[in-house]
């Protein structure tokens, strides 16, 4: 098979393996084959393990561009590591990007997978934020005339958490992309709006960097729920709610941990038409 599509919650991707289907991902490729009338149609492309190293991963979103960790992209990976025999244990670690992080596999089918994400940062050096060296917890982002109370943190990869008292996907579309390419961003942002239902349980909806409006978010989930608990809002086990489906977040330190699922959709090859319009 050319390529293995599934899905976390929604949020679904294609896995190529260079060791399998020979093909340089170029960003002009990567957006045709996750098109989704053009192409096969994903939230972005996970490409490995890559030959001569470890257990290694690269995640590319749907624009062409790279990023640097996605808990959704980790996990379907990993189901795909253990369907395809790359590993055989319950417990092994994944080189990202944005850091390795350590997989432990719950059931036999994979179809259940927690990751340490490894450590949060406030500090705005790590995300960036522009200005000051501080941590951005609470500050003021104004939109569209309209004041927005910010905790922006990395997991990974960068997010900015706002809390609402109501979310919804209009006002995500809408407003999700200005916050994203925001100039006090340098490295464009993955943006949560965050409703807190209680101590243990938050809802939030999705815009992501490089691939817009999300059913379900991994990282998303994680840097929500650090930001909320850095708030003072929760406790340090959370379920968060999605469009797409729940994720359980364990938050201990500044470590924090996903449990969520994966299913599989299917697998396939390209046709030659597509082959073709990939240059190959």
């Amino acid at each position: 098979m050319d390529f293995y599509k599934y899905h976390g919650l929604g949020n679904d991707y294609i896995v190529i393996d260079p060791n399998k289907t020979d093909l340089e991902l170029t960003p002009e490729r990567i957006r045709l084959i996750c098109h989704r009338n053009f192409g096969i149609g994903s939230d972005g492309i996970l490409h490995g393990p890559l030959p001569g190293n470890d257990l290694a991963l690269r995640i590319y979103n749907p624009d062409g561009t790279e990023a640097e960790k996605s808990g959704n992209g980790i996990r379907i990976f990993s189901r795909y590591l253990v369907e395809a025999g790359y590993v055989t244990g319950k417990n092994f670690l994944l080189q990202t990007a944005g850091g390795v992080v350590k997989v432990a596999v719950l059931r036999d089918d994979a179809s259940l997978i927690t990751v340490d994400m490894g450590t949060v940062s406030f500090h705005s050096e790590d995300i960036p934020v522009t200005g000051e060296s501080r941590e951005v917890i609470d500050e003021e982002l104004n939109i569209n005339d309209i004041t927005h109370r910010i905790t922006c943190l990395t997991v990974g990869n960068p997010h900015c958490v706002i809390p609402c008292d109501t979310v919804s996907e209009e006002y995500t579309r809408r407003i999700g992309p200005l916050i994203e390419n925001h100039s006090r961003f340098p490295r464009r942002i993955n943006v949560q709006f965050l409703k807190v239902l209680d101590r243990e349980n938050i809802r939030i909806e999705i815009w992501e960097r490089g691939a817009g409006y999300t059913l379900a978010s991994g990282s998303s989930s994680c840097a929500a729920a650090a930001a909320a608990h850095r708030l003072g809002l929760v406790n340090g086990t959370v379920q968060v709610h999605m469009p797409g489906g729940d994720i359980g977040i364990a938050i201990e330190g500044s470590r924090v941990q996903m449990t969520g699922t994966v299913n599989s959709v299917c697998s396939g090859r390209f046709s030659e038409e597509l082959w073709a319009t990939l240059g190959k």
